[in-house]
């Protein structure tokens, strides 16, 4: 029997509100949530350093490893991280950079080369002579600075998000969508923890300043870096950090290899920790990273 157009217009209108609707799903890279707390450190203290006490905690026992966290937050970004590398047998160290979090600062400005030499403080504190190092933006610059000063204090260097000098920055990075989100979640984490509740409007603008004219290292002084393994590592749809300079880094420092985490941002370690936690190890453990892979959407 034939059908009359009203007849199926109204079949074909009951399917559509009958279907259950598509659940809209918004991409990794876009979101970002805040990390799981810190676990109960083993050992937690601080150490007096050039005009500022700064604050660490170690967690676990074995080979150690060191946590350096990006520009405006703390050690607390990295509660995904932390338990991951214990369970892997690791001895993992956090430091909150001076003025940052828990670590205080005095009237000199915030510089990159300063900041290495507190992270060799507490290393010198708790006798660490060598240890590989994890660093995250701001922290992975800090990381690069050890391993061009003091090669002999790192053994595998993962840099995630590190720019060496400031024509690497992206110009569009401050108009990026996710970060009213993230610095919401660092003042709050900021005035939860810090000596200085009310600071961080100061401490973002002077991390800022830092952050627009330095680093600025040489493509020579980059060569000459020896010793440590380092793997250059960023995200595929990273807001700050231009790509070609993401492969500037690794194809000028020696042996660097390189990793392009697939499906993040600047935030990955937020937005993907498995994923993130994964590349990590692989490192730490002496895998080989695939050539452009990544740590999944």
């Amino acid at each position: 029997m034939r059908r009359t157009w009203p007849a199926l217009v109204a079949l074909l209108l009951m399917v559509m509100f009958s279907a259950p609707a598509r659940a809209q799903t918004v991409e990794t890279w876009r979101t970002v949530s805040a990390p799981a707390p810190l676990p109960a450190a083993d050992m937690e203290g601080r150490v007096s350093h050039a005009g500022a006490r700064i604050w660490f905690a170690a967690f676990g026992s074995g080979s150690p490893v060191i946590l350096l966290h990006g520009g405006s937050g703390s050690s607390d970004q990295w509660g995904d991280q932390v338990p991951a590398l214990v369970a892997a047998g690791r001895r993992v160290i956090v430091i909150d950079s001076r003025g940052h979090g828990r670590s205080t600062r005095d009237a000199h400005p915030l510089g990159y080369e300063l900041m290495e030499t507190d992270v060799i403080s507490v290393m010198d504190a708790l006798s660490l002579g060598k240890a590989d190092v994890v660093g995250w933006s701001d922290g992975a610059i800090i990381g690069l600075v050890m391993a061009m000063k003091d090669p002999a204090r790192v053994g595998r260097l993962f840099a995630f998000g590190a720019n060496m000098d400031v024509n690497g920055l992206n110009p569009l990075g401050a108009l990026a969508p996710i970060l009213p989100k993230v610095e919401t979640m660092l003042s709050e984490d900021y005035a939860r923890i810090s000596e200085t509740p009310k600071g961080y409007g100061a401490l973002a603008r002077d991390v800022l300043a830092m952050q627009l004219s330095q680093p600025n290292y040489t493509s020579a002084q980059l060569a000459a870096i020896q010793g440590p393994d380092i793997e250059i590592v960023d995200a595929d749809h990273e807001e700050f950090i231009l790509k070609e300079h993401t492969r500037y880094l690794a194809r000028t420092i020696p042996g660097a290899k390189l990793l392009i985490l697939t499906g993040v941002s600047h935030f990955a370690p937020l937005q993907d920790p498995d994923g993130f936690n994964k590349a990590v190890l692989d490192f730490l453990n002496g895998a080989d990273s695939p050539a452009g892979g990544g740590s999944g959407a």
